[in-house]
């Protein structure tokens, strides 16, 4: 995964295992794969008022996740009226970036 830290100071503990970051231990947790379109994905993570983590926007910005397009690959199909098809290419954590603010 690919980090950006946007301005100093102190960011938001987070972890990442397989696909699944997680954020302050656990408080929230995202499998970016399950995310992942055939178009780019933002995802914003914010605290709320009573300094919680919440998807969407709140009080303040915490982090940004970008998510890229999911990537095909042809593949020949052996018919002739539909001789290829498009297979999706696994999800690779490393093409996603993680934008961290100063909480």
């Amino acid at each position: 995964m690919i980090t950006v830290e946007k301005n100093q100071g102190d960011k938001v503990a987070y972890e990442l295992q397989g696909n699944v970051l997680a954020f302050r231990g656990g408080e929230l947790a995202l499998d970016l794969s399950r995310y992942e379109r055939d178009f780019p994905v933002h995802i914003d993570v914010c605290s709320n008022e009573y300094d919680m983590l919440v998807v969407g926007l709140g009080r303040k910005y915490v982090a940004e996740i970008a998510i890229s397009a999911r990537g095909y690959d042809e593949e020949p199909t052996g018919d002739p009226e539909n001789p290829v098809a498009l297979v999706p290419r696994p999800f690779d954590v490393l093409k996603t970036q993680l934008t961290l603010w100063a909480v």
